[in-house]
């Protein structure tokens, strides 16, 4: 539970940088030091770090959804290359914003972690669910399947 809430928190990171403007990192800074998520990022993470959010997260959780966000700060070219030759037909600017948030943040653990794509791509799922339009998790499943299958094949 605490990994789903952590990814769920890369991702308002991630959301809240693009419609910001703001830097990735900082806004993650910022995000570790509100008081929502309990004592300061800076100072450390703490046992049951951000219960307010619903789940607790823990140290382990932090720095998991920390490294989903440098991996896609430091990789974000070929990331959005390779999502944008994905969607045939789509434009970054013609898909929901969530929608492309949640899509970066998935096709980073993808490449960049060793959760298993499976894995991946339900919680991606499950973000669009939630914080999507009607058609979020099944587009975002797409999508990713897609990615998924040619990962396979190569």
């Amino acid at each position: 539970m605490a990994r789903r809430r952590a990814r769920e928190i890369a991702f308002q990171s991630l959301f809240q940088a693009e419609q910001s403007g703001n830097p990735l990192l900082e806004v993650w800074e910022e995000m570790c030091s509100a008081s929502n998520l309990g004592e300061s990022y800076s100072e450390g993470y703490g046992d049951n770090y951000g219960e307010s959010y619903g789940d607790s997260l823990d140290r382990a959780s932090l720095s998991f959804a920390e490294s989903l966000l440098k991996s896609y700060d430091q990789n974000r070219e070929a990331i959005n290359k390779q999502l944008s030759e994905s969607l045939k037909g789509w434009t970054f600017g013609q898909m929901a914003q969530t929608d492309v948030a949640i899509l970066r943040l998935a096709l980073t653990e993808m490449l960049y972690t060793d959760v298993p794509k499976e894995v991946t791509i339900e919680m991606a799922v499950r973000i669009a669910k939630k914080y999507g339009g009607d058609e979020s998790g099944r587009f975002v499943n797409g999508v990713l399947a897609s990615i998924y299958r040619g990962m396979a094949a190569s």
